[in-house]
């Protein structure tokens, strides 16, 4: 129904793609560790708590765009575990997060959801005022907002794995 509603699902989609293939070769065992670089442990962030945290954002785009949560929410622990502003652990004895299945699992389920459904949202929901009015300042349209989220939020953590790997000794995704 919308035709910028569309083009941010389909950029969305080359995101997620992207983020497919930076999970090519990324041992389970590994997802959750943080990068050692010549015996020196990177304070940064891995691959678990990248996904797990872009997992929780489909749920909030769909909400502002009046959309039923419910069926793009990630598992009830995410949000306390991958919420902004929550620090990446090193997950030594992989007891801190969820697996690697059930994380992307969740990343790719959500995303996926979000994208069928962006097609059907009406353009006119996009230039509508950003209800939360801290986020107002930087997205004072609710499109502005939820093309960040869908896009450049995306991104900007998938380089934060893409670093990760080749710290991890893993080629270019």
């Amino acid at each position: 129904m919308g035709q910028h509603c569309q083009n941010i699902a389909n950029a969305c989609k080359i995101s997620r793609g992207y983020a497919e293939r930076l999970l090519a070769g990324i041992p389970a065992n590994q997802f959750a560790r943080k990068a050692v670089v010549n015996g020196k442990t990177i304070d940064a962030n891995h691959p678990a708590w990248v996904f797990g945290h872009l997992a929780t954002y489909p749920a909030k785009a769909a909400t502002m765009l009046g959309l039923d949560a419910t069926k793009f929410a990630a598992p009830a622990n995410f949000e306390q575990l991958f919420k902004d502003g929550q620090p990446c652990q090193d997950d030594t004895s992989g007891t801190i997060y969820p697996s690697m299945e059930t994380i992307t699992t969740a990343f790719f389920r959500t995303h996926d959801a979000l994208i069928e459904a962006l097609g059907s949202v009406d353009d006119s929901k996009l230039i509508q005022p950003t209800p939360d009015e801290k986020a107002r300042e930087r997205f004072p349209m609710l499109g502005a907002r939820v093309l960040f989220m869908c896009n450049n939020h995306m991104m900007m953590h998938a380089g934060q794995v893409s670093t990760w790997r080749r710290c991890m000794g893993l080629p270019a995704a």
